[in-house]
This record gives C-alpha cells, structure tokens and sequence, in this order.
C-alpha cells in the first residue's frame, strides 16, 4: 500500500467510505430523490447487519469542496475494491443520486470501538 506512514506503534486498517451528491440527483424528482434515500438507507443498514460496514452516517456543515461530502463510513473488510463493489450496488449510486469514494484509512491500532458493529461469532 503506498503512503503508509513510519511509524513506531502498530497501524489498524479500515475501508473509508465517502459520499458525495452525484450528477443525476439534480435533475431527478423529488419523489424519486424520497425512494432512493430509503433504499440507500436500507442498502447500509443490510451491510451493518452483515458485518461489512462498521459505522456510517451523514455528514453536514461547510466545507471547502464545491461538492463537499454528504456521507461517511468505515468498514473492515481487508479490501477496498471489495467494499467498493458493495457500495456501487447501493441504488441509489446506481441511480446517480450519489457518488461514492472508497480509500484506505490508518489509525493507532485499537483507537476506534463500533460497539453496535456485528462480530463474527
């Protein structure tokens, strides 16, 4: 993986998961727009369930992005194409409503806790 940094302690790996407002949303109607959101929430809460998304949410406030982030997730899967693939089945990415980013995100090993996340039992 490029950019990992040196660092003396150990590193926990996770998928970041990015929304932004995707080109379509525009010109679709509202009760369209209404039917997407629930099926894009319906979609996230099938992959909590399912153990592959850990946290998820929205995100709001300003930004200096022209098209600033609406969403953000993390997941733990081991790979980024791997949830990148769920999140483009979401429907409404599909739809064009949004557009989603996946990266890889680093951070102290142990510093993040989803007590509501599934474990593998």
């Amino acid at each position: 993986m490029a950019g990992v940094p040196q660092v003396d302690f150990a590193l926990d790996t996770y998928e970041c998961i990015v929304l932004y407002p995707g080109a379509a949303g525009r010109a679709l109607p509202a009760e369209t727009i209404q039917r997407l959101q629930a099926e894009h929430a319906e979609h996230m809460q099938a992959l909590q369930r399912r153990g592959i998304i850990l946290v998820a949410g929205s995100v709001d406030g300003p930004a200096r992005n022209p098209e600033p982030p609406i969403g953000f997730g993390l997941a733990r899967t081991g790979s980024v194409d791997d949830v990148r693939s769920v999140m483009e089945a979401d429907p409404a990415v599909q739809a064009g409503l949004y557009r989603v980013d996946v990266m890889t995100f680093l951070c102290p090993a142990g510093s993040l806790d989803f007590p509501l996340a599934k474990t593998e039992s």
